[in-house]
């Protein structure tokens, strides 16, 4: 048989608040088509409620060095998952990594056309510049 106890805190966590949402649910139900006879199982979901809270409040200090970044819960107010956050951060990164390569080979090209209209211009000063430039090792 199959050990019940789940292996990481964060699971042993989210098993808890799936738990403590579960017993929420329920007791929604009960509530809104409440009767007498049904006062016991009510108590019960409560009971089992409460030791849902206090599980997470243990479960507090096993994930107190965890920092999530602001933008995951404007994800969750926004109704979107929250483990789409990484894939749309690796997208954006994607796309501004292509927009910097851009500028830098515009950037080397620019270099490489103005160094040759200074050398066309300028012979003397550019040949200077580019022993200058080999006695540096650049």
């Amino acid at each position: 048989m199959a050990d019940d106890k789940p292996a990481e805190p964060f699971d042993l966590l989210e098993q808890t608040i799936e738990q403590f949402v579960e017993s929420t649910r329920q007791i929604g139900i009960i509530v809104s088509d409440f009767q007498p006879g049904s006062q016991g199982v009510l108590n019960q979901k409560i009971n089992m409620m409460v030791d849902n809270m206090r599980e997470i409040e243990k479960c507090k200090a096993l994930v107190k060095d965890v920092e999530v970044p602001l933008e995951v819960f404007e994800y969750i107010d926004q109704g979107r998952n929250p483990q789409l956050y990484t894939k749309d951060c690796l997208e954006k990164a994607l796309v501004k990594n292509e927009q910097v390569k851009g500028k830098i080979d515009s950037l080397k090209n620019f270099k490489s056309l103005l160094t040759s209209e200074l050398t066309k211009s300028f012979p003397k000063e550019m040949d200077k510049y580019q022993r200058a430039k080999d006695s540096q090792g650049t």
